[in-house]
Formats: structure tokens, sequence, C-alpha cells
């Protein structure tokens, strides 16, 4: 019998041995030699919580307003690519999930379900529109880019995260070693030619991820940029990859809706500082102008009252919404495996993943 999860490591611990290596590499690392990636969790330890006695917490509201819309609690799902790779179902799965508890996600522009797809699994769960943010990297087709905005608003998405700190991919050396792609039944589902769903069938010795981002995004993203965002659509626009007062401050002065403090899940630059640790200087430079959130190694109920205390209005969570789902892909074949009648592709997997 499986032990009781109790927390997100064991749901990682899980994750880890049903999810094919080249995968979960990809999911768990970070750049170069990942000491930010381990300093993003550490910072949490870092702060103390003074509690106060005999205040009557008989009722308790989490409820939070994230860029008009109510949520239930400020924890809400960030983008995290190609999360089908963790389950078949993804991020409609993710979407449904969201909707259920009355919370937001943020969908990835790399992910392996269309921005519609997404929209209507969450619109199926309760009959009403979900609350779902586009995150958008800027390509250098500048049409196909904005294409993606216009989706989103046609469909029904509520903002726009534009990331700000990818002008080329971080070295995640296990997926250079892996020679990381999508697997063959995958793709970028956002996008119509080969060059850019990321399903070529090789991309050299190197990380196939960082060939595509070569290839595609544009790095000479600047700050007229979001002027020129700003100007093609009518959602509102928050940038994603802030890490200190100056560039939080330059942000409200090109009119931006929010700040998302964040370092990629320190994915991108080796060495930045951890997220909650600056956290508090962000806030205080955009002197209230506009909603900051985090995201980067919130792993339990304290550590979003941290952020909470130190300034956030809501925080993000990624890694363990995919760990979640890989246990639940593994739940699932067991069951399925009893039935040799269903449908369900785990061949695409291989037996050996339980």
């Amino acid at each position: 019998m499986t032990a009781q999860r109790v927390c997100v490591s064991d749901f990682e611990e899980e994750a880890k041995k049903v999810l094919p290596k080249a995968v979960y590499d990809y999911y768990r690392s970070g750049a170069d030699d990942q000491n930010t990636l381990t300093d993003n969790v550490a910072a949490f330890d870092r702060w103390y919580l003074i509690p106060r006695v005999l205040r009557n917490v008989s009722t308790v509201d989490l409820s939070v307003c994230v860029l008009g819309e109510k949520l239930s609690m400020p924890i809400c799902v960030a983008a995290t690519a190609m999360q089908r790779m963790a389950h078949p179902d993804g991020e409609t799965a993710v979407a449904k999930a969201c909707q259920a508890v009355g919370t937001g996600m943020m969908l990835s522009s790399w992910a392996t379900s269309t921005i519609e797809e997404v929209m209507a699994a969450m619109t199926t769960t309760t009959g009403k529109e979900g609350v779902l943010w586009l995150q958008l990297y800027i390509y250098k087709d500048r049409d196909l880019t904005l294409s993606l905005v216009h989706r989103a608003e046609e469909a029904g998405y509520k903002a726009i995260f534009v990331t700000v700190d990818t002008p080329y991919l971080g070295r995640r050396r296990n997926d250079v070693r892996n020679h990381f792609k999508l697997p063959q039944h995958l793709s970028l589902s956002n996008f119509s030619t080969a060059s850019l769903t990321f399903s070529e069938e090789s991309y050299g010795n190197d990380s196939g991820l960082s060939v595509y981002v070569a290839k595609s995004i544009d790095s000479s993203l600047c700050w007229e940029d979001i002027t020129w965002l700003k100007t093609h659509t009518r959602l509102p626009v928050i940038v994603k990859g802030v890490l200190n007062g100056d560039d939080a401050a330059k942000a409200v002065s090109y009119g931006v809706d929010g700040i998302l403090v964040s370092n990629h899940g320190a994915r991108q630059l080796d060495g930045v500082p951890a997220t909650l640790d600056v956290l508090d200087e962000v806030v205080k430079a955009v002197q209230g102008a506009c909603d900051v959130y985090m995201d980067g190694g919130v792993r339990r109920g304290t550590d979003v009252l941290k952020a909470l205390a130190l300034g956030a209005k809501a925080v993000f969570i990624g890694r363990p919404v995919l760990w979640g789902l890989s246990c639940q892909k593994m739940k699932k074949h067991r069951r399925l495996i009893r039935n040799p009648d269903s449908h369900f592709p785990f061949s695409l997997w291989g037996t050996g993943c339980c």
C-alpha cells in the first residue's frame, strides 16, 4: 500500500517514480549549479512568523481580489509548460481543478493544450467562465505573438502575464544531457508550424528547448515593448520576472497592471536572489501603484502567509501542480491496467512507469 502523501515533497517523490527521467528532469531542474533553485525554498526558513494570540479566528475568509476577479484564496497556479507530459489531460485537468476550488490559473504559451481547450475545460466544470490568464513569450514574429493575445481575449482570459526574463534560455544541464524534447505524440498546441510546435525530430546535441528559444523568442525585448503590447490589448498586462526595486519602479512608469516577482523557478540565471528575499524591496518600490505577486519555492501554507506579510497580493505555485498531475496519472494508470477495455493511452508511456 502506498503511504499517504501529506506534503509537496511526498508528491514529488512519487512523481519521480512515475515520470520518464527526461520529463522529471525537465520539470525539476534549475539553471547551472541550481543554487537559486535550492535558495527559493530555503528563503522561507530565514523568515519567522510572530504569532499574536487570543484573536477570534472562528471565522476565516481567505478570499482575495486578483486583477478584478474574486478568488477563494491567495494561491494561484503558475504557468508551467507541457503539462501533458505529466498527465494525458494536462492543462485541462488543472483548469478544472482551479475552477473547482475557486482560484485562477496562468496558462503557458508552451502549453500542450490550446488556449480555447483550457477555457472550455474550466467552463465545463461549473458552466461559468473561469479565471484564466495567459503567460506570454514575445516571439520574433510579432504578428504571431499578437495572435495569441487576441485568441486569449476572444476566449475570455482575464490578463496577460508577459515573461521578461527569457531573452535566452537558462542552461539546464540535465536537459542538455537528455537532449530534451517533447514526446512524439505531443506538441506545443497553440502553434501550427513544425518549427514552432516544438515537434521537430531532432534538435542536435543541445537541449531542444534551448535551440527552440534561440530560433523563436525575441531577445531584443525592451521596456518600449511593454507599451507596444499594451496598445494591442484591452487586457491588463503584468510583467513576470522582476527581481529588484529599480525594475519594479520602471515597470510602474510604463503603466503595468501588476508585477510578478519571479526568477522563473530558478531556471534562467543561477545566482540571482530567492524571490521571497526581494519581495519587500519590490513592494516598497511600487508604492501601491499596482499589485505585486510572487512565485518560487512556495511549498506550504506558512510560506503563503510569509509572502502575504511581506506585501504580496497572492502567490503562484508551479512544480507542486506538476507533481500532483503525475501522481494522478499513476493512480489512473493502475486503475486502467485492471480494465483492459479502457482507451487510456498508457502505451505511450510504457508499462514500467508505475
